[in-house]
């Protein structure tokens, strides 16, 4: 069975509109700091709290096997429709860091429910072709994350709790249209139960561990870079005489430049080869990682955006090629199972290296900060060499 033609671009303009709450919170973060009195290091805080609700979320979806069992596209409704409504909570007149912490950490539990699903949803419908599709579909997050920052170039004429507002609009926008327009996709296998040993269990096949591992080095640099895109402008330019950057369309155009990146690396992977390609792109990115030092100090502003638009665009291009190498790696009754548990621990390692930047900017203004990010991608490509890894 062949799916509509219009069976992607929803599922993609869905993805799109939900996980714009992802980085709705960063995005107006001087709004929050100044109207509810919070500390400079709350950036740090909130986006570990939306991780770790993410990752609470996952735990618990994989465990039920949530996306297995009911159908994907109610699943998605529902977990937008709350995350939506805790995006709102942001906007409370009397919220402390403590409330926005709660509200950003329920924001990404709901977000479970979302991207992972997402992903199962095409995987439901495309067998051939997967990474390409995979790649519309990350792009879709890349620019619903980025989405926020161009939001919050409007606050000027717009006050920051309608970019709160817009982004919850949206989400429920996102869910209405997979729940109406997406059913249940031809290679769907539904799971009778929960088997709460597939979360282990699924690790003992590996090739789907190498990839796995793949992409948690990956996930070591993304969200950390996606974070601090904001403060590594903000520095360079208060380092650089006569420099002046408008950071929210500049942190627009550097994390959604990747949206792109992940269609590009798609098609790509179509003659190359999913995971060699996946490899070239991790690969790309642990350099960015090393030379960014030599980047900050240089004295070409332009050279230096553009060093980061590469950086925006490899640090995201190997995320569907790997998604994609976890689908094909499990088996079709525990497939969406098997991408929640690959997104839940990975998101537990961004929240590691989101705090360990967060500290190191704490105790030291040196622009080698960033060349840890390069620990994630150095170990992934030790993963996807291994013996067998690239026969693709």
């Amino acid at each position: 069975m062949k799916p509509s033609k219009l069976i992607l671009p929803i599922i993609v303009i869905s993805q799109f509109c939900c996980t714009s709450l992802w980085f709705a919170g960063n995005s107006v973060i001087n709004d929050l700091i100044f109207n509810f009195n919070l500390k400079a290091d709350a950036l740090g805080h909130l986006t570990s709290a939306v991780q770790f609700g993410f990752i609470i979320g996952t735990l618990v979806f994989a465990i039920l096997t949530i996306a297995d069992r009911f159908s994907p596209s109610k699943v998605f409704l529902i977990s937008a429709v709350l995350g939506a409504l805790f995006n709102l909570g942001v906007m409370y007149h009397a919220n402390t860091l403590t409330s926005l912490l709660i509200f950003r950490f329920f924001t990404g539990f709901f977000l479970a429910g979302i991207y992972p699903v997402g992903m199962k949803i095409a995987a439901d419908y495309y067998q051939k072709g997967l990474g390409k599709s995979l790649g519309f579909l990350v792009g879709a997050l890349v620019i619903g994350t980025a989405f926020p920052h161009i939001l919050n170039q409007m606050t000027d004429t717009f006050s920051w709790e309608s970019v709160i507002l817009a982004t919850s609009s949206l989400a429920l926008l996102g869910g209405l249209l997979m729940v109406f327009l997406v059913p249940d996709g031809p290679y769907r296998k539904p799971s009778q139960k929960t088997d709460l040993s597939i979360f282990l269990g699924v690790f003992k096949n590996r090739e789907f561990r190498s990839v796995s591992f793949g992409y948690f080095g990956h996930m070591w640099e993304l969200y950390a870079f996606w974070t601090f895109v904001p403060i590594m402008l903000k520095k360079y330019s208060e380092e650089h005489d006569l420099v002046q950057f408008n950071i929210p369309l500049l942190s627009f155009a550097i994390i959604g430049i990747g949206g792109f990146a992940c269609i590009l690396s798609g098609y790509i992977a179509q003659t190359k080869g999913t995971k060699k390609t996946a490899f070239v792109a991790l690969l790309l990115s642990c350099i960015c990682c090393l030379i960014s030092p030599l980047l900050f100090s240089s004295n070409f502003e332009n050279l230096f955006i553009s060093f980061l638009i590469f950086w925006g665009m490899v640090v995201i291009a190997d995320s569907p090629l790997l998604s994609t190498l976890v689908a094909q790696n499990a088996a079709s009754e525990i497939k969406g199972t098997a991408l929640t548990i690959v997104n839940c621990i990975g998101f537990s390692i961004t929240i590691i290296s989101i705090q360990l930047i967060t500290k190191m900017l704490e105790l030291t203004d040196s622009n080698s900060i960033y060349t840890i990010l390069a620990i994630g991608p150095i170990f992934g490509l030790i993963m996807l060499r291994k013996k067998n890894a690239l026969k693709i």
